[in-house]
């Protein structure tokens, strides 16, 4: 059962200021960027003296992830102090040192804000578990036992097992949608809400540009605690898109996830405090669920929220149609909303493993950002694809994540998406670090470095900068209109359209080439066509893993007035066995 946002208040007015409209966004992992003391982590003053090679890249802004005061448990998502930089990433002075460059360099900067849960060594949290009538009792989702001593329902914990861990201080259990460190604040409480934003003020005084919002649709819970039922459709315990062998996914979250009152609680008061300074976004992470893409459009359509992604794509399987459906889905039910598109982040396996296994071929390295950077949205690129670089494989002994230690060996885990990125191929752990790496530096990565691919004109490095300098300058793929043309197999083919230009873009997304009829007159000077491809008369060729961005003449546009377009199908005697994508 799909639930409707409440609008209890006015919607949230667009900002004056959308400058992360169609802007790119470079996700750094702060853990694994570069260390610059010698500990084996990287660190903020590593981060920094990087952004002259983040700026180069063609990005508009940089999201970090977390780098406040923690435990580490779930390695910075589990806060223990909102206000403070953990003496791992060094110090509040470093920060503003980062920003003062990034601002310098012409960056925005976004940070990570964990309003759901803290860490159960936050003095919050500290408070509350002393007893049940002290001034933060109920800061955090207590509920006492049912008759027989077990759990008050039946939620269950993201990371296996009953989402409720016992206090024997106060006699009662705690909520916590994820590691038991890390209990889950009552947004239900006004002055819990208030302590969040005098948090999120700390920041926006300093200067950032805005909050990517973590975990933001289990920030709310049901205050009656009504079990969630069943999914209709049981999934197998191995299903697609779900931790294998976790029954979380086994069940429907109803009454503990993207609850419709989160808006008013919530997000409208954040974004309220937001349009008091200029220039600030919100971006929200909505997870994984059958509703996940119709959740990011609501919540960004005057629920408070500028954009959202969700793990929809950084999860997908690799298919045209797949692609297709998601965004589609999301452009049905926008309105005025705004979508974040990515293919990996921290959370994931790499794209490059995802959609070309073991050995994957370097022109699907270089396809998959320009994909990403021709879609409708804001383009979220995370750190090491800009390199092409596969997912790590690590044995037990070398992982630090507790979801792959808990469910390891039918999952690995996230660590594999976070090892260091490899800044010099001749450098012992890759020049990531002079220390010992809190994650091995692969040496199938070492082949892949900043410092090899920067000296190669035709690298994946080389062409993703390239791309995304070019893109700076087509308005139509920042913020123009998005309509998929009729294809098949394994090409995916759509139309960006803004001020009467229009780009066609086809991607070949198989190892196979790939040969369709253009629908009209086109330009191939005025677009970008992946080596090995070609537009050749009323012929677009498309070799394994290639694409073209085609703009078309100004005749066609003024033909395009009086006639629809679609795209024939790829030619049946070289089509590639695939999924229709129609």
């Amino acid at each position: 059962m799909r639930r409707a946002l409440l609008h209890a208040s006015p919607r949230a007015a667009r900002r004056r200021d959308e400058w992360w409209r169609g802007a790119v966004i470079y996700q750094i992992y702060p853990r694994s960027f570069f260390d610059t003391d010698g500990d084996g982590v990287g660190d903020l003053p590593g981060i920094t003296e990087k952004l002259d090679y983040v700026e180069q890249l063609g990005v508009d802004a940089v999201w970090i992830s977390p780098f406040f005061k923690s435990p580490m448990k779930d390695f910075g998502y589990d806060v223990a102090d909102y206000r403070a930089v953990d003496p791992l990433f060094g110090t509040l002075e470093d920060f503003d040192a980062l920003l003062e460059k990034a601002h310098r360099l012409g960056l925005k900067v976004l940070i990570d804000f964990v309003p759901s849960h803290t860490s159960n060594e936050h003095p919050w949290f500290q408070e509350s578990r002393s007893s049940r009538d002290n001034e933060k009792a109920d800061w955090y989702v207590w509920a006492d036992p049912r008759p027989d001593g077990s759990p008050p329902n039946n939620w269950l914990s993201v990371f296996g097992g009953s989402a409720w861990e016992w206090e024997p201080r106060r006699g009662q259990y705690y909520l916590h949608n994820f590691l038991k460190e890390q209990p889950q604040l009552n947004l239900w409480n006004p002055a819990v809400v208030q302590a969040l934003l005098d948090a999120a003020r700390f920041w926006l005084d300093r200067g950032v540009d805005g909050f990517r919002l973590d975990a933001i649709d289990h920030a709310v819970h049901d205050p009656q605690l009504r079990n969630n039922p069943p999914r209709s459709r049981r999934p197998s315990l191995q299903a697609a898109g779900s931790v294998p062998a976790s029954p979380y996914k086994m069940q429907e979250p109803r009454w503990n996830r993207a609850r419709p009152e989160l808006v008013e609680l919530f997000l409208k008061p954040l974004h309220a405090l937001t349009e008091r300074y200029e220039g600030k976004v919100l971006l929200g992470e909505i997870s994984t669920s059958d509703d996940a893409l119709i959740r990011a459009a609501e919540y960004t359509n005057g629920g408070g929220l500028d954009m959202a992604y969700t793990f929809d794509l950084p999860r997908c399987e690799p298919s045209p149609r797949i692609i297709r459906r998601v965004v589609e889905r999301f452009e049905g039910k926008k309105g005025e909303g705004w979508a974040c598109w990515s293919f990996g982040n921290h959370d994931v396996c790499r794209p490059v493993t995802r959609f070309g296994g073991d050995n994957a071929p370097e022109a699907l390295r270089r396809l998959l950002p320009v994909l990403l950077g021709c879609l409708r949205g804001t383009p979220c690129l995370y750190q090491g694809e800009e390199l092409g670089l596969e997912e790590a494989e690590l044995g037990f002994e070398q992982l630090r994540d507790p979801y792959g230690l808990a469910f390891w060996p039918a999952y690995k885990g996230r660590d594999g998406c976070r090892t260091p990125i490899p800044w010099r191929h001749d450098a012992p752990h890759g020049g990531f670090t002079t220390g010992e790496p809190w994650l091995p530096v692969p040496a199938v990565h070492l082949a892949r470095a900043v410092d090899v691919q920067a000296a190669d004109p035709d690298s994946t490095l080389n062409a993703t900068r390239a791309f995304f300098a070019w893109r700076r300058r087509q308005p139509l793929l920042k913020t123009g209109t998005i309509r998929f043309l009729k294809s098949e197999g394994p090409l995916l083919v759509f139309a960006r359209e803004r001020d009467g230009q229009r780009m066609v873009c086809a991607f070949n997304l198989s190892g196979e080439p790939q040969r369709c009829r253009r629908p009209r007159r086109l330009a191939p000077e005025d677009g970008r066509i992946a080596p090995g491809s070609r537009v050749a008369g009323r012929t677009i060729e498309l070799g394994p893993w290639g694409y073209a961005l085609v703009l078309e003449r100004a005749a066609s546009v003024l033909e395009r007035s009086r006639s629809p377009v679609s795209w024939p199908a790829a030619e049946p005697a070289i089509q590639a066995a695939g999924q229709e994508a129609g």
